[in-house]
């Protein structure tokens, strides 16, 4: 049994730290991956898809590294069709009784992980459901750096090994950006869905002011998603509130976006800490093997991502 991998993968999200390996691998400062696999949920940012084709073009095609596009659906799309069966979103809540809270993240699961294990499979000659030989796996490169060591996790199954390089050069998300920089790629985007409910008012503003297609786009989601996902609506399982993208838990077209006072948080009862993350979001952004959703969402089997 050999302890040698088939093969090395980039998990790539078109993110800074992703992308950051993308490159050292093609310049050659750290070994070349065989792969770079890219999970599509059908809603990434103008600016995600805009990016990703430069770093195929540029980085990738160069140094002989394949982008391999995989998808398991729009995630969009899927949340407003009741026929659908829908892996749901962290939306933000205002239940009955007005207290707040939220929806499990399963989306990572479904529209991120499913669909990059079953390319590796897929590489590896043994697609779902085929037995994996024991012994058979591949390392895979997840861009987790410094700042973020605690995100870093292993695989929950046995035919991938998940391996940080950042971690391992010791780079901070700064080291990162300034290596992109070098390479002309500053303005990398954060990598997570358009309509992401863990957007900080920084990420909202950005697409309203930059965006308006974009910004009209995730407004008319936030309106249709008041009552929950429509599969669930369809099948009798009714949310007892109201969901929001924004985390003030007001539509999206009224929330106070623009500016938080101290006046504001006082009122609010948040604290700095938390004013940080309706400023800036949540750092974690979707990164399969970084998720700050639900452990079980991951770990339920090799395709039972959801029920």
């Amino acid at each position: 049994m050999s302890d040698q991998p088939r093969f090395l993968a980039l998990s790539l999200g078109a993110g800074v730290q992703s992308s950051t390996l993308l490159a050292l691998s093609a310049e050659g400062i750290i070994p070349r991956v065989d792969y770079a696999i890219f999970a599509d949920t059908g809603w990434e940012p103008e600016a995600v898809y805009a990016h990703l084709d430069r770093l195929e073009e540029e980085i990738a095609a160069p140094a002989g590294i394949p982008v391999l596009r995989v998808s398991a659906g729009n995630i969009r799309d899927d949340a407003l069709n009741p026929d659908h069966r829908f892996a749901s979103m962290p939306l933000h809540i205002l239940n009955q009784d007005g207290r707040p809270g939220m929806t499990r993240r399963q989306c990572t699961g479904e529209y991120k992980v499913k669909p990059i294990k079953q390319k590796v499979r897929e590489l590896l000659g043994y697609p779902y459901p085929a037995r994996i030989p024991k012994g058979v796996f591949v390392e895979q490169w997840v861009g987790i750096s410094t700042d973020e060591f605690h995100r870093a996790k292993d695989a929950d199954v046995k035919y991938m090994r998940n391996r940080h390089p950042l971690l391992d050069m010791s780079w901070s998300r700064a080291d990162c950006a300034r290596y992109l920089t070098s390479l002309g790629l500053a303005d990398t985007p954060k990598s997570s869905c358009l309509g992401c409910p863990f957007h900080g008012n920084a990420q909202w503003r950005h697409i309203r002011d930059t965006s308006p297609s974009e910004w009209a786009d995730v407004v008319e989601f936030d309106a249709a998603i008041r009552q929950g996902n429509a599969r669930a609506n369809a099948t009798g399982n009714r949310l007892l509130g109201e969901a929001f993208l924004h985390r003030s838990r007001v539509p999206l077209s009224e929330a106070p976006i623009d500016h938080v006072t101290a006046a504001e948080r006082a009122a609010l009862r948040i604290s700095a800490d938390e004013a940080d993350v309706l400023e800036n979001g949540v750092e974690d952004g979707c990164s399969p093997w970084a998720c700050r959703g639900d452990a079980d969402a991951l770990t339920q089997d090799d395709f039972g991502l959801a029920t």
